[in-house]
């Protein structure tokens, strides 16, 4: 059959047509295809069908499409609804029961929950187990039948906590009337506690940044290989959402604690509350400021007589430090600040946690306690014998004031 046109292209501008129509996508191929064959006009669908090798049917498909561009109902889709070649599980409608029934030996469970199931099989091991079967599946397919059973490659999620404290709720009770009588009284309310150590030096830290190429660290995390260590001891303003943090170079004790309480008053606190009749800390029951230790108590009453403002102690009871507002409000978002970043000296992490903010309005003063602390102290006789620290009535062992001598 001998075609007749009105026009054509020269044999350089049909090859790189050719080349072009294939590096589109199968819509926008059929689209340009009938936009070319609309601009030669009459016999323009029979010469575009044998330059590109297409199917006229293909070609007033386009057109058709072409007409509709404004409201094309297909949008962003390159076939219709339903088109495409049909997934392996659709095929073979027994591979998902069969997927199942390869990980059920090795699958366990809570004993009081029956929807919380989990195996220790990896995709691959399943395709491989599959394979045995005759079954001729990738891991790409299992991980799609595995997120249909409702399986997820998760981490441990560390929540639970690790025992359970008796007449739980009578504690919480009474925090929530003192913060609200601290508030009252527009005394500042501050939540204390030591984070997580760190050391200085070329040592891996969890988490991940953007960079050209992956951050080398040591392939052991021993202490022996550090050029020293961080003990981030926080103070977390809960009024002004303000945090501080005071690195101290040498242990975590009693007198550090206080030391960084009183650098914090001294340098911001007086002078953010110039009318403070007295202070509330809430703070953990253990550590540094345990309820247990009286030496925590001499220190804290050192403390006080220096800076003559009472400060009321108010201690979470044991297994709920999480409740502890630094902890939500503070640590998390400074681990997240200083995520996958090498600690390779003191001033990148002072950098790192000085950056540390939230939509909320979160910030943070960080400064350095340079001093060496000693472990082993003991509290003195005379303070043990003539304790001029006044616990409440109400639960006493973890509520008490501090006031000056």
């Amino acid at each position: 059959m001998v075609f007749h046109f009105h026009k054509t292209y020269t044999p350089d501008i049909e090859e790189l047509l050719r080349h072009y129509h294939q590096s589109l996508s199968e819509k926008d191929r059929r689209r340009l295809a009938a936009l070319e064959a609309i601009k030669l006009g009459h016999g323009g669908i029979e010469y575009i069908t044998r330059v590109l090798g297409c199917d006229p049917q293909t070609i007033r498909d386009g057109m058709r499409e072409l007409k509709q561009l404004p409201d094309d109902p297909a949008g962003p889709r390159v076939r219709k609804p339903g088109g495409g070649r049909k997934k392996t599980e659709t095929q073979q409608p027994d591979l998902i029961e069969q997927v199942q029934r390869t990980i059920d030996n090795r699958t366990a469970g809570d004993p009081m929950r029956h929807d919380l199931v989990w195996t220790d099989l990896t995709p691959q091991e399943i395709a491989h187990a599959l394979h045995e079967q005759d079954l001729s599946v990738g891991p790409r397919i299992v991980r799609r039948i595995l997120d249909t059973l409702g399986f997820a490659r998760r981490q441990i999620a560390k929540v639970l906590p690790g025992g359970q404290t008796p007449d739980r709720d009578p504690p919480f009770r009474h925090l929530a009337h003192l913060i609200q009588d601290f508030q009252g009284a527009g005394n500042p309310i501050l939540s204390i506690d030591t984070k997580k150590k760190e050391f200085l030096g070329t040592l891996y830290r969890d988490g991940k940044v953007y960079c050209h190429e992956a951050l080398k660290a040591f392939d052991h995390d021993f202490a022996s290989l550090a050029q020293g260590v961080i003990i981030p001891h926080g103070i977390y303003d809960l009024a002004l959402n303000h945090g501080w943090l005071h690195l101290g170079l040498s242990r975590d004790t009693t007198e550090f604690a206080c030391d960084s309480f009183r650098l914090f008053w001294q340098s911001d606190g007086q002078r953010l509350y110039p009318q403070a009749s007295a202070i509330l800390l809430l703070c953990d029951g253990g550590g540094s400021n345990s309820c247990r230790k009286h030496l925590f108590k001499e220190d804290l009453q050192r403390l006080v007589n220096e800076l003559q403002i009472p400060i009321r102690i108010a201690h979470y009871p044991a297994y709920c430090s999480k409740f502890n507002p630094i902890e939500r409000r503070l640590f998390c978002h400074v681990t997240r600040a200083c995520q996958g970043v090498l600690f390779d000296s003191l001033q990148t992490v002072i950098r790192l946690m000085q950056k540390t903010t939230t939509q909320s309005g979160l910030s943070v003063t960080v400064r350095v306690i340079d001093k060496l602390y000693e472990t082993g102290r003991k509290v003195s006789d005379a303070f043990k014998q003539n304790m001029p620290i006044v616990f409440e009535p109400v639960l006493p062992k973890w509520n008490y004031w501090v006031m000056p001598q």
